[in-house]
Order: C-alpha cells, then structure tokens, then sequence
C-alpha cells in the first residue's frame, strides 16, 4: 500500500514540505496541528477557541485518513507559556 499524504491546505506545507498527515500501512503520521481555521483562513486570539478548532483540523485529517479521534494511541501536546 502506498503513502498516502493528507493536506490541511495551509500554503506552509507547499512552500515548507511537509504533510498534515501521513498514512503508511496501518499507522497514521500528524504534525503541524494548530488553531488555525482554513475555512476562514484566520486563527481566534481566544486560546479555548484555538483548542477547540485545533481538534477539529485533527479530527478532519484523521477522518480523512479513514480513522477517528477514538483510534488516537499516543499524541504530544505543546503549549506556550505565557
């Protein structure tokens, strides 16, 4: 089975290289996930707001990627401290 590469459209992952998502087999790669709305092309200042979306554009990916977020094994979350 082939890679199979799955794009938030952000134009970041164009000009830097990389993918929302990777599939591979049976395992599902995700890095980059953030607040940011590609809908409306904005991010909120609010940081429950972030949150909230943040877990909808990895929902999106892994619904892509024919899983869900009840197939999440292990994930690292970073925050800024302010």
């Amino acid at each position: 089975m082939p890679r199979k590469l799955i794009s938030s459209g952000s134009r970041f992952e164009a000009e830097v290289g990389y993918s929302r998502a990777v599939v591979d087999g049976d395992f599902i790669f995700m890095s980059g996930c953030t607040g940011y709305d590609y809908t409306t092309m904005t991010i909120s200042e609010d940081f429950t707001e972030q949150a909230k979306q943040t877990w909808k554009n990895i929902e999106n990916a892994l619904v892509q990627a024919g899983s869900g977020l009840d197939e999440i094994v292990s994930f690292l979350l970073v925050l800024k401290d302010a």
